[in-house]
């Protein structure tokens, strides 16, 4: 381990500051979609991957098929796939890419889920689309977003985190079981956040993570389990990368481990792979690429088995 490195983890106000600056403007630094990376995308029963800048994608156990290339990012809604290409061009489709449909140009980074789709641009605006409608700007110097069912979050240059959308489980972390018809500020020092069924996810700077909202099977682990988490608590320590799914949730820790609870799991963080890179979490499913470029799969908590891309 380097000087720097050990100086970076012992001094974590610096971190704080040196996290906030790169993803400031470093393209794709902590800018991410629906998984801890750009490579790896799950939500619900819809997975994708990018192998050698070909996006793959299927649903379930299905076999990965290719299906559009030049792409930097990968992303999935329950009904439709997305890409990011080279180009900066975010396109969607159902079926066939064939039939994919150009949502917006000059985008840096992108986040779909259920309840649409939000992008970031080149400029550092937010922008947020529903289906093949034209997006609209919301907000500005923003570094990362993320698309929950019905609860939509991001994340500003100063590491602030904002939230609107629907609260009856607890998704803002701020106590509050109403909507908000505003974006309002609920945590500070993020750099990354994540949002599935019901709950959602922070990596802070200082490599903790949080979560709030549902947590009937353990996404958040302990934190308001059997129910619900009305305030951010925190779940894990040592993070560098982070995933949710429906009712399970994962992280990647800064020595390649990775670390899965909830549904198909334990309750506690509990490890179940190592030399990881990416990890991404849908309906039950998990995949994950590992240092080797090889993909693995672990199906409501069992496995790992080893996902085959070809062309």
């Amino acid at each position: 381990m380097t000087r720097s490195c050990g100086v970076l983890r012992t001094a974590r106000s610096w971190r704080a500051i040196l996290v906030v600056i790169l993803a400031a403007f470093l393209p794709g630094s902590a800018v991410l979609a629906d998984s801890s990376g750009d490579q790896l995308a799950a939500y619900y029963d819809r997975q994708m991957a990018i192998r050698g800048g070909i996006a793959y994608g299927w649903i379930g156990s299905d076999r990965p098929t290719p299906m559009i290339s030049d792409v930097l990012q990968v992303g999935v809604s329950k009904d439709a796939y997305y890409a990011l290409r080279r180009d900066g061009s975010l396109l969607t489709w159902t079926a066939s890419p064939a039939s994919a449909t150009l949502l917006m140009r000059d985008v840096l980074s992108f986040a779909a889920g259920n309840s649409g789709w939000l992008a970031i641009n080149r400029t550092r605006s937010l922008w947020q689309g529903s289906g093949r409608e034209p997006p609209r700007k919301i907000a500005e110097r923003v570094i990362a977003a993320a698309v929950g069912d019905g609860t939509d979050y991001y994340i500003t240059q100063a590491g602030e985190l904002y939230v609107r959308g629907l609260a009856n489980r607890g998704q803002y972390g701020d106590g509050r079981l109403l909507a908000s018809g505003e974006f309002v500020k609920t945590a500070s020092q993020v750099v990354a956040v994540r949002a599935h069924t019901g709950h959602a996810l922070y990596l802070a700077s200082s490599g903790e993570v949080f979560g709030t909202g549902g947590n009937v099977n353990g996404p958040l682990s302990r934190h308001g389990l059997g129910d619900k988490a009305t305030s951010w608590g925190r779940i894990f320590t040592g993070a560098k990368g982070v995933a949710t799914g429906a009712a399970h949730s994962v992280a990647i820790r800064e020595d390649g481990t990775l670390w899965a609870w909830g549904s198909g799991f334990a309750v506690e963080p509990t490890k179940i792979a190592e030399q990881v890179v990416t990890v991404a979490a849908g309906n039950g499913s998990t995949i994950a690429l590992s240092a080797d470029g090889k993909l693995w799969a672990w199906d409501g908590g069992r496995g790992p088995r080893q996902i085959v891309l070809d062309r």
